[in-house]
């Protein structure tokens, strides 16, 4: 593989510190190369301090964006070129910092929605095993809709009980507490028909094997280190980049889609 020697990849992480160590371990995976110097230059800003970013979208806790804000501008300034967050529901935030960051964003769940249509057979219907912010938030409800591929959601009693239990207990780092109840959540959706689980949250592939969803369970964190590795690849320069803010159009090639008038009318940060 020929790196660009201008490229930098950002990690806005911490959240949580597993899910980005496990995104950066699937970066490294997903880059063709026999040497060290075949890698991906890359600055990794982890602060498990930000927030949680289900209890702001359902009003119980503060706001995330002046955390997220800081940490894209510290990237920034350690030399990053485009910023990845491998965090679902800080997605819902990215309108808030994207046009203040001055470095454009891969948006992971746009890149997930863009994989879903090259996936054969071709999916309809899939799965969404995410955090309540991440459901409350419609984030992949828009994206998918946009594709025409419709979602099946998990009911309240398993979306409390079995997704988010599973996904506290990786964050506490018990993997195989969280293994029993995610995949009980899958299963509920695969026999309502999904034909792909989306794992929606970065902890839920650390708790939940491929294996034991009888479809395709879709990882977000592997698309978004895929996407990186093709923008890389592709070898985007600095203009392109800065005009494909806050899309995936240098990644895909595709037309930009513009934030929904929702995403729209979030206030930038103070």
């Amino acid at each position: 593989m020929t790196t660009s020697t201008s490229e930098i990849i950002g990690i806005l992480g911490g959240m949580g510190p597993a899910a980005t160590a496990d995104f950066y371990t699937k970066l490294v995976s997903m880059t063709p190369g026999s040497s060290d110097q075949d890698h991906l230059r890359t600055v990794i800003w982890s602060d498990p301090t930000i927030p949680d970013r289900t209890d702001a979208l359902l009003g119980d806790g503060p706001d995330p964006t002046p955390w997220l804000l800081d940490g894209s501008r510290v990237l920034r300034e350690a030399g990053a070129t485009v910023i990845a967050i491998p965090c679902n529901t800080a997605h819902a935030f990215v309108p808030r910092i994207a046009d203040h960051v001055g470095l454009p964003i891969v948006h992971m769940i746009g890149e997930v929605a863009r994989h879903l249509t090259t996936v054969s057979p071709r999916i309809h219907t899939a799965g969404l095993l995410a955090t309540t912010g991440t459901l409350r938030a419609g984030l992949y409800q828009e994206w998918l809709d946009r594709f025409g591929i419709h979602l099946w959601l998990p009911d309240a009693d398993s979306q409390e009980r079995e997704v988010m239990a599973g996904i506290r207990a990786v964050k506490a780092g018990d993997r195989g507490g969280a293994a029993a109840t995610l995949d009980r959540a899958a299963r509920r959706l695969t026999e309502q028909g999904a034909q792909a689980v989306i794992a929606g949250c970065t902890e839920i592939p650390l708790g939940l094997p491929a294996d034991a969803v009888d479809v395709p369970l879709i990882d977000p964190a592997l698309v978004l280190a895929q996407a990186l590795v093709r923008r890389v690849r592709s070898g985007t320069t600095a203009g392109e980049a800065a005009r494909a803010m806050y899309c995936t159009q240098y990644v895909t090639g595709q037309p930009c889609l513009p934030p929904s008038p929702q995403r729209r009318g979030l206030s930038p940060p103070a």
